[in-house]
């Protein structure tokens, strides 16, 4: 249901809150999961996003020349402050917004979970996402095209099923773990494919 969407963004966004304020320098620092971006660029990123708006993310998309990586460039630098504990600040005060890009609402569950896994991992942190927000974030992905950031593409030549949540998506060669490994696979995350088991793994393997 999409009424409940904000209440779990907002619980996600509460809890790496949490997990960021104990961060020192040097891990403010560390590379981040997504690629180019240390782990305070991320938090950054998220900054940005938690204030889209429908008209701003237009609006910034045409700036941008409609490079869709331009656009997130220049939201990070804008919102990434002189220090990390500035961001955090910044990220702090637009924890509760409910304003997002012209898209289907789960989007903002990919973006939680899946960001929160690229600070988290790399620091050795750990979360238990809600498992209906890794499963709706999942299938959103599976459904959405590369150019906008999904892995349609890549899913339908597989058959994904997730161990954990009695889940099955797609035809074809079985890829099989959590739905939390699938869900970062799907997202470009190469490192949790060492979660994955099955078949249809090198099919992932070379395009993810």
């Amino acid at each position: 249901m999409k009424g409940d969407v904000w209440p779990i963004v907002h619980a996600e966004r509460a809890a790496l809150i949490d997990d960021l304020a104990g961060l020192t320098d040097e891990q403010w620092q560390k590379p981040s999961l997504c690629e180019g971006w240390t782990v305070h660029e991320v938090v950054a990123h998220l900054v940005d996003t938690a204030l889209t708006t429908r008209l701003g993310f237009v609006a910034a998309l045409v700036r941008a020349r409609f490079d869709f990586d331009r656009q997130n460039a220049r939201g990070v630098e804008r919102e990434l402050g002189a220090t990390p504990q500035v961001t955090l600040e910044r990220f702090r005060q637009v924890a509760t917004r409910t304003s997002g890009p012209p898209a289907p609402l789960d989007t903002r569950l990919v973006e939680e979970v899946v960001h929160g896994e690229d600070i988290r991992r790399p620091l050795g942190l750990a979360r238990a996402y809600p498992q209906d927000a890794v499963v709706r974030a999942l299938r959103l992905q599976a459904r959405t095209s590369a150019s906008f950031g999904g892995a349609k593409e890549t899913a339908a030549h597989v058959r994904l099923t997730a161990t954990d949540a009695g889940l099955s998506i797609g035809a074809g060669p079985e890829v099989s773990g959590p739905a939390l490994a699938l869900l970062l696979v799907l997202s470009g995350r190469r490192t949790a494919l060492d979660e994955l088991d099955g078949p249809g793994v090198a099919a992932l393997t070379s395009t993810a």
